[in-house]
């Protein structure tokens, strides 16, 4: 039994976890995983695409990752910009990183700015990429953008959770309906707390570079076979 188009979600999140791991089982050098797990992405856009599943959020770096050695957050920068300019190069989707981007260097913040630039005026999937992201400095971020409009006069704006979500990374998108997680894991790490209020979850036991088309069907069938409720 497939997971039916009719009852596919609107928003998909993936955490792609597991590429370290991935590459310490197989004998390779950490960047090989990196750069394996980078190749899947786009299998997984297609086939959210062949879904009817119209956005995607992928987590690729935490803010806490970036205390990690500088050799491997430079690594593996440079693995998700070379990934995301593959992508973005396809003309398909639209690519937009979201997260603390402001910590990163501006060689890097260049590169993702003209990544989203260039995949602006694409019509097909919305896809997030969170980059230097963690759930509760997001909420930070907006609520200091949400009070500096407000103390300013701003029309319009309200201290309410209507205008809270307007200053969130994904404002103006569907909240999260599956979170999907590799590597088997069972804990969202702060990924998008805001978001993920009412979503389904996931949990693969598979590392994120061996993630296959079977294991993305069975987290949708999954996700048809649950009955959301939303406090009802």
């Amino acid at each position: 039994m497939g997971a039916g188009r009719a009852v596919a979600p609107e928003h998909v999140a993936v955490i792609l976890d597991g590429n370290r791991r991935w590459a310490q089982e197989h004998g390779r050098p950490v960047v090989e995983g990196y750069r394996r797990g980078a190749q899947r992405v786009g299998d997984l856009l297609g086939w959210c695409e062949e879904r009817g599943v119209g956005h995607v959020t992928v987590w690729v770096l935490s803010l806490d990752n970036l205390r990690r050695s500088r050799e491997d957050v430079t690594a593996l920068l440079e693995v998700i910009t070379t990934g995301l300019r593959e992508l973005a190069d396809l003309g398909q989707w639209r690519i937009r990183p979201i997260g603390a981007l402001d910590v990163l260097p501006s060689r890097w913040r260049d590169l993702l700015a003209g990544i989203e630039a260039d995949t602006s005026g694409f019509e097909g999937l919305v896809v997030n990429v969170a980059i230097a992201y963690d759930g509760r400095q997001e909420i930070v971020d907006a609520v200091r953008a949400l009070v500096s409009r407000v103390a300013d006069g701003a029309a319009g704006e309200s201290a309410d959770e209507q205008g809270l979500a307007r200053y969130m990374y994904t404002a103006g998108q569907p909240d999260l309906d599956l979170v999907i997680r590799t590597s088997g894991e069972q804990r969202l790490s702060g990924f998008m707390t805001w978001q993920a209020a009412y979503a389904e979850y996931y949990f693969a036991s598979v590392c994120w570079p061996d993630f296959s088309r079977a294991d993305f069907d069975r987290a949708l069938l999954s996700y048809a076979r649950r009955q959301r409720r939303r406090g009802l």
